[in-house]
Order: structure tokens, then sequence, then C-alpha cells
């Protein structure tokens, strides 16, 4: 299976064996999807496979003798060490979680004793963990080598391998229209090939079924992922965009690109989209945008707050941005949505003073992941204030598209209260929409949602039924922030003119007047 999915990796590989690299180091979750590969390397080099680990010491892995033990006493890790010293023929030697013995002066002394005989024999060690942990002492003898996750051929051979064991049960329906397969597939990537195994058996027992409806019990699984970064949030996608009042030009260039990360956008040529920079008033819908997109392109959002990755002790925030990419990666695709960003990178300017270039080197560090990522996530950022950001992350290349949203026009106005009404269990017809859109004027979509709130406790006080005078008398005793804020919302448009698509196709004029 391995050698149809990951050429390239072994490829590389079969070179550092062949160039007889003593030690490979290889990165990975994934032992079983490891040991295949290497054991198809062995069979084409014809040299042994074996595996060690601390309860079971040294196995033979070929044929015939899967789990025979070849010698008693050979789980202590030096043991293992001289016995692959002693070991005549050429082999492959696979040490299973070997980094916890990496901080031991006689393990370390007897690994590198190990390298001179390795050079001049047919023999490799490859070292298998999760964690990277090695030894100054050994840096010049190990080649390092990131395992990837299971790419999307590797993930539709488990999954129809999963079909085809059940396929024959008449408890279970199996119902995959044109492209459903690639969508499953796409919500899978990110998770290893146990993970994913486990997944798909887990919708089959509870549901009964294998169909596009499994794509929740998927992106769950990615959730405990994300929940066990620690700086990263998981969000649910539960908003759609019919929720977004307005906001049509936005909506229109998401919906486009709802099939940009499958395969046929690929074949036809398109790279994977980027991300968007949304600017606006506070309350014109980012946050539900961000939301909307995730439920809309069957994605997993995870929300990125900038001041959790940074911390006190020194080094730590650039190991924490680190962390945060390589976990956004892992998943993918995917959301990542930076909320407010504008707030968590207002000391870039003052950075080398303030707390000794921290704050610019994470800033750095971004933004070029940001110019040179290739994996698919999707970034959506928001901002209040312009002002506040650095003016590289505004350079073409980092975003696809930089959005304005405005404070919403008269039919937006009108949208949004039809909308709120609605999730409330009320009819919109039953109330003058005309009228609250003409009262409404220079209120954000948060702000008239929170004005229905107030209607609706005016009329559960009075113990009657929701009306449109209370709704009415809610926006009379309610000032819009358009009107405390005026000159800054006006700075930002006056920015957002030249510089920034609008999301909205109705032109905004000043909607609030001078009295």
């Amino acid at each position: 299976m391995a050698t149809e999915q990951t050429p390239d990796l072994i490829e590389e590989i079969r070179i550092l064996i062949r160039a007889r690299y003593p030690i490979l180091y290889i990165v990975s979750w994934e032992e079983r999807r490891l040991e295949g590969l290497l054991a198809e390397i062995a069979t084409s080099r014809n040299k042994g496979i074996f595996n060690w680990s601390i309860t079971q010491g040294i196995q033979n892995l070929e044929a015939g003798t899967a789990a025979k033990r070849l010698l008693d006493n050979t789980q202590d890790p030096i043991a293992a060490l001289d016995y692959i010293e002693k070991f005549q023929k050429a082999a492959i030697f696979i040490l299973k979680d070997f980094h916890p013995y990496m901080n031991d002066a006689r393990v370390i002394r007897r690994l590198r004793d190990l390298t001179f005989a390795l050079k001049t024999s047919y023999k490799t060690v490859v070292l298998l963990s999760p964690s990277l942990r090695i030894p100054d002492e050994l840096e010049k003898d190990i080649a390092i080598i990131d395992f990837p996750l299971p790419t999307l051929p590797e993930l539709e051979k488990q999954l129809d391998y999963i079909i085809q064991s059940v396929q024959h049960n008449r408890n279970v329906q199996i119902n995959l229209g044109s492209g459903d397969k690639e969508r499953i597939l796409q919500a899978a990537q990110g998770l290893t090939l146990v993970e994913a195994e486990n997944v798909f058996a887990k919708a089959i027992v509870a549901r009964g079924r294998i169909d596009p409806q499994d794509i929740p019990v998927i992106l769950d699984e990615k959730k405990q992922i994300i929940r066990k970064s620690g700086i990263l949030e998981y969000f649910s996608p539960d908003q759609r965009m019919d929720d977004v009042g307005g906001l049509d030009n936005l909506k229109s260039w998401m919906r486009k690109r709802n099939l940009a990360f499958s395969e046929k956008a690929r074949h036809y040529g398109l790279p994977h989209p980027k991300g968007v920079l949304l600017i606006g008033v506070s309350g014109s819908g980012k946050s539900l945008v961000a939301k909307a997109v995730s439920a809309l392109w069957n994605l997993p959002l995870l929300r990125l707050d900038i001041g959790s990755v940074f911390s006190g002790l020194v080094g730590s925030s650039e190991a924490n941005i680190r962390s945060v990419i390589k976990t956004a990666e892992s998943v993918a695709p995917c959301l990542l949505w930076l909320d407010e960003m504008d707030k968590g990178l207002s000391g870039t300017h003052s950075s080398n003073f303030s707390d000794g270039g921290t704050t610019a080197r994470v800033l750095s560090s971004f933004l070029t992941w940001m110019q040179e990522k290739t994996a698919p996530v999707f970034l959506i950022a928001t901002a209040n204030d312009i002002s506040s950001l650095p003016p590289e992350l505004l350079r073409k290349g980092r975003f696809d598209e930089i959005f304005f949203l405005d404070l919403p026009s008269l039919a937006e106005r009108m949208d949004i209260f039809r909308i709120h009404l609605s999730k409330r269990g009320r009819d919109p017809q039953q109330f003058d929409l005309k009228l609250l859109g003409d009262l409404s004027q220079g209120f954000s979509g948060s702000e008239i949602e929170q004005v229905i709130i107030s209607g609706l406790y005016d009329s559960f006080e009075a113990d009657r039924e929701l009306q449109t005078a209370d709704i009415v008398h809610a926006l009379r005793q309610s000032v819009p922030l358009s009107h405390t804020m005026r000159e800054a919302i006006d700075a930002l448009r006056q920015w957002a003119q030249t510089r920034a698509r609008p999301a909205s196709s109705e032109q905004q004029r000043m909607l609030i007047s001078d009295n």
C-alpha cells in the first residue's frame, strides 16, 4: 500500500539506506503503517526486517516468523544494541519508542560506538517515535525524517477495505453518490490510518450506514486532536450561510470556492485558496461568517486567540506558534480563524522595546508560513482597527482577498430582522420589517439581534407575544456604536474605498445623520 501513496518518501528512505546512513530517526505515531513501508524496502533490498520494544525485545518481522523473539534478554536497550552490532547479515532494525533512553549516557555512548560498525555494514537502525529527542552527541550521526499523515489515496484504500468487509452485511447500508466518497475522505484527512479506521467503524456501528452524513462524526474525531493542542479551540459548524444577512459579494466568493479543496480542482489547475481578511465595523458579522464558511465547506474550524500564543517563558511564544501551525496542518484541510487579529498584534511596532522582539518574531514566523504554506489550511482573519495591523500583513500574497464589512443597508437590515425573528420562533411576516429597517439605520447586525432580544424581554414581562411595537421601543432606547464611534468608522470606510473589496454589492452612504 505505501509504495503507491508516498513514493517520494520511500525513495528518500531507500537512498539513505543505500548510502549506509547508520541511524534514521522517523517521527510518527503510525507504527503499523511504517512497518509495512520498511518491510517493502527490506524485501526489495534482500534485507532482514526486525523490530524492538522495551516489552518484547528484538523480533523478526519476516513472513512466517512474525512475533518470534530471536533472542531472550534483549529488552534492555544496551542488550539490544549489542545484538544489532553482532548480527552478521544485512537488515533493518526498528527501535520503537527509543527516545526515553536518549538521556542515558550509556545508551548515547553505545549508539555512538554502534554508528562506526553500521557504516561498514549493510545494517540500518531506524528509531521510530512520535517525539523527537536527539542528544547533542548524536546530532551528526542521525538523519531525521518526518513521516507524513496518510494521503487521500491511502485513506481511500482504507475506506474501500472497510466497505468491502461490510458490503454483504444486510444491516449496513452504503449510500455513496458521485463525489460523496471524496467529501468523506477530505473530512478524514489529518487522521492517522488507525484513527480513520476507527472513525469509519464508529460511523457504521452508530448509524448502520456509510454516507455523507458521516462527515460530522469524522470532524468530531478531529476535535479531539485540537483539544489536545491546548492553544487552538475547535468550533462545531453550527451556523449556515442562510444565517448571515446581506454580504452577497462575500457569500458568492465563498460559494465559488466550495470545492476548492477537491481533487477535481487540483486536476483543473486551481491552487488551494490561502484565506481572507475580514475588516469592518464591530458587530458586522465577521465571526458569524467564519462559522458559516465552516458549515458551507464541511471543514473543521479552528479558532486561534493570538494572545494565548504569548507566554512568559523565553522562547515559549515562538514554540507555541510553531505548535499552532503544525496542529493546523495535521488536521488539514481546515479553516484557521484568527479572531480580532488587530488586538493580538497591536504591539508589533514597539516589540523590540516592550517584549524583547517576541511579538515581531512570532509575526515573522506566521507571515512566512502564510506566504509559503502548501497545506490546505484556509485562513480567516478578522479585524476592527486596521491601523493596528502591521503593513506587511496586508501585502499581496498573504490573503486571496480583503473584504470590508460595512454597516448593513436597508434591505440587509430587513433581512437580518427576518433571520433573527425566525431563529426565535417568530413569523417575520407578522412584523413591519420596513419600519424596523428604517428605524434601525446605523445599527450593526449584532445590535439588531440585541434589540430583538430586548423586545422579547419586554413582551415576556408583559406576558404576551412579541410585537413590532416592542422592537420599536427597544430601538429608540438604544444608541448604536456607529453614533459613538462615528469618526473611527468614517476613517475605516475611507481606508476601505481603495484597499478592500466590499462584502456587499449595495454601495453604502454615510448612514449616520448630523442631527
